[in-house]
């Protein structure tokens, strides 16, 4: 099989999970990634081009006979990256603009999965403040206030009251505190469960599901303070049993897929579905059109297939999802972030890593807030690194992220100590 020239898109841990993914494979002939950060400057040649200069990102690609590019971030893909490449004749990993719709606005979203009878929480979408105003006052269930278009995962309100409720629709809609993207809010119905992640790796109508994975949205321990863009997660997460996850196949993804063929959209990268398990069964909160982040960091150590192979197959639009494998084990990641982050933090502190003989087989940092200067690994964001254990049990794989973070250090560091809380107190209970 011909070698491969790849372009990673993105800066991120998420990235850094993908490229050190996509180094082990035995297809690849170079490595890039536009613009990375300071991990991955370690072990791929970087260039500084922002993601979301896709022009540029285009032109990079063509001039350097890539063979296959893959998205990262969603803003990318929401402007159209996908559509150039190809048209150029390069391959993708990651959907063409209209795909990327389910992620750029909910409005589209929600629109779409009522016309196609895939679960969903009941709501309407709003551009005038007071008839959002009218809905949330006299809606028979409490509500969520959502901004239409991407915000960076900030864009969801979870009101205390139906008064906070109205105020935050006026924020986005008369306000402009969302900007664009809340120049059109949904109004919803809120779910009581418990959230997961499923992620799918989608070739037209043919899809993987990679393990299902739970993250850890706020800043504190015991799930206290505000959110953050994720503090940590899991897999696989056992709230979706395999029950679920037959529901979730049935009546979440077939119409998903089968929606968007009927919209002649040719999907193909990654889909993720966050549902909430109700009592009437999984229900999807959101649609992303990307590997989540720290999700990603937990799944890619559990293929045990070649990655850039699976990647290159969908890409390609020929996915065999049956040749794909799954390991049984378990990995799990703890996010260690700069003093104050979700608020303002310092950035330029050195930080003090292991070297790899410190570090156990099925064990890695992932790099997302950091940058390389003269030979430093200095901060550079709130999300600073992601530190990952694997091992056959649940228990294991966090002892392993733990002991590694204690080996990790820099001014101000923190992290949460209670990963996979929700799951360990199941196990208790159990036993």
């Amino acid at each position: 099989m011909k070698k491969l020239r790849v372009l990673v898109v993105g800066s991120g841990g998420r990235e850094h999970a993908l490229v050190k993914a996509i180094l082990k494979s035995r297809l690849l002939e170079e490595l890039v990634c536009a613009p990375g950060n300071g991990g991955i400057a370690k072990e791929c040649k970087v260039v500084p081009i922002k993601a979301e200069d896709i022009s540029a990102i285009a032109d990079y690609a063509k001039k350097g006979n890539f063979d296959l590019v893959i998205s990262g971030p969603e803003v990318p893909l929401s402007m159209g990256l996908a559509d150039i490449l190809r048209a150029e004749g390069i391959a993708v990993y990651g959907p063409n603009k209209d795909g990327a719709m389910l992620e750029a606005s909910k409005a589209f979203s929600k629109n779409f999965m009522k016309k196609y009878g895939v679960p969903t929480a009941q709501g309407r979408n709003f551009t005038d403040f007071e008839e959002a105003r009218k809905y949330i006052e006299e809606s028979p269930f409490e509500v969520v206030i959502k901004a239409s278009g991407l915000a960076a995962g900030k864009g969801v309100i979870i009101p205390k009251d139906r008064a906070e409720a109205v105020e935050a629709a006026r924020e986005m809609l008369c306000g402009g505190s969302f900007g664009e993207s809340g120049r059109e809010i949904v109004v919803e119905e809120k779910m009581d469960g418990e959230e997961a992640s499923i992620m799918l790796m989608v070739c037209g109508k043919d899809y993987v599901m990679l393990p299902p994975s739970q993250d850890h949205k706020r800043v504190g321990d015991g799930d206290t303070g505000p959110n953050t863009g994720g503090m940590g997660a899991y897999a696989p997460a056992a709230v979706a049993t395999e029950a679920v996850l037959e529901d979730v196949r049935n009546n979440i993804i077939k119409p998903t897929l089968e929606g968007l063929a009927a919209e002649g959209i040719d999907y193909r990268g990654t889909l993720y579905v966050g549902i909430m398990i109700t009592k009437d069964g999984a229900k999807v909160v959101e649609f992303n059109v990307r590997f989540g982040d720290p999700e990603c960091q937990v799944l890619m150590p559990l293929v045990e297939s070649d990655v850039l192979e699976v990647l290159n197959d969908v890409a390609l639009g020929k996915l065999d999802s049956t040749k794909v494998k799954i390991s049984k084990k378990y990995a799990a990641i703890v996010v260690v972030c700069a003093g104050g982050y979700p608020g303002s933090y310092k950035k330029g502190d050195e930080i003090s890593l292991p070297d790899d003989s410190q570090i156990a087989p099925g064990s890695w940092i992932i790099h997302a807030g950091t940058v390389l200067k003269e030979g430093k690994i200095l901060t550079s964001g709130g999300r600073v690194l992601g530190v990952v254990g694997t091992s056959d049990t649940l228990e294991g794989a966090l002892e392993n992220a733990y002991g590694l973070c204690k080996k990790t250090s820099f001014d101000g560091a923190f992290y949460r100590k209670d990963i996979a809380h929700r799951e360990l107190e199941r196990i208790a209970r159990s036993k």
